[in-house]
């Protein structure tokens, strides 16, 4: 087969730029800019950050359910951060009824109309084995920001994120991938990263996680150097017929689910790529970026604020990137082709 195309995007609500990044007015048909910015980037897998569902700015629609048609997806979630609706210059106005559903997929297509909401979504033309969605809880103050379409620095409160995590089936068996949206309070965001590195960590790997990071250049990466251990550790837990070694607790219990429903569709024992037939360079370096790239602001990219990142995947598998100018957000996609 030919290289995944993986990718990530923070959409800004779908929100159409023009050339030098100031907002333009929505189409007669609000979902036509996003649909025709992702089929343009024909993902396999596409995490995006920043999405809205049934909010007003933008136009009422499910923006996931938008993307996922637009590339022909079978499957998809949306992790709703939270419900609500947007307050310029003042965060968000809460539904506090109640917490609301977390995650959303294609069979919930008008569930929840009546309760907009904004987080993030994990859409793939891949098979799925198994789905898993969290929350996390905004830091308790936030900063002065860049906001697009106004002057100068605007403060900002943080806001609650959302993360989704997805095992699929590739040419070479099952991988994790992981769509995230963190906080942009330094520090805050560091801990949600590593929050996110233990929540996968009964996952099997090769592991790729995907999103928006609020976190510059080498720093996502850094954060998670002392990982390198879990190279492997995945594939390692789900031998010796799928019970992880780690015997007791809720991990535990969901990675032998994960096992009998990965025995039942492929029809055989899981055998996954042991990690001794990983390069022993993969084993030492642990997480890396796919793809050193600036991403942000879209109409001039100088810094990199959006990554693909992974563990247990070998350089020789990564043929190349590209971060194309789609005239939708002020961060342009990551697209990464890689062999899986």
């Amino acid at each position: 087969m030919s290289p995944l195309r993986i990718a990530t995007f923070n959409l800004l609500h779908g929100q159409p730029l023009d050339e030098d990044g100031s907002p333009l007015p929505l189409p007669e048909d609000p979902a036509a800019p996003l649909a025709e910015a992702v089929a343009a980037l024909d993902a396999d897998v596409l995490a995006m950050q920043e999405v809205d569902r049934y909010q007003e700015r933008s136009g009422l629609v499910d923006q996931a359910a938008v993307a996922a048609k637009a590339l022909g997806a079978g499957d998809w979630r949306f992790a709703a951060a939270l419900h609500g609706r947007p307050a310029p210059g003042a965060g968000w106005i809460h539904d506090t009824a109640s917490p609301g559903r977390l995650a959303y997929g294609p069979e919930d297509l008008d569930a929840g109309a009546d309760r907009p909401s904004y987080g993030t979504a994990l859409i793939t033309r891949l098979p799925v084995h198994h789905w898993r969605a969290r929350r996390f809880a905004p830091a308790p103050f936030g900063l002065p920001l860049r906001v697009a379409g106004r002057r100068g620095l605007i403060p900002v409160p943080d806001e609650p994120r959302a993360a989704l995590a997805a095992v699929l089936e590739g040419d070479h068996g099952p991988f994790t991938v992981v769509a995230a949206h963190l906080s942009f309070v330094p520090g805050w965001n560091m801990g949600q990263l590593a929050g996110i590195r233990r929540w996968i960590s009964d996952l099997p790997a090769p592991y790729l996680l995907l999103g928006d990071f609020n976190l510059i250049g080498p720093v996502p990466r850094t954060v998670l150097g002392g990982a390198s251990i879990m190279d492997g550790l995945g594939r390692e837990r789900w031998r010796r017929d799928g019970v992880p070694r780690r015997e007791h607790g809720r991990e535990a219990r969901e990675a032998r689910r994960i096992q009998r429903r990965l025995r039942v569709r492929r029809g055989v024992h899981l055998r996954p790529r042991p990690a001794a037939a990983l390069p022993q360079r993969a084993l030492l370096q642990g997480w890396r970026d796919l793809a050193r790239t600036p991403t942000y602001p879209a109409h001039r990219p100088s810094v990199q604020f959006d990554h693909v990142l992974a563990v247990g995947v070998p350089r020789s598998s990564v043929l190349g990137s590209d971060t194309p100018a789609l005239g939708l957000s002020d961060h342009r996609p990551l697209l990464v082709r890689v062999d899986l």
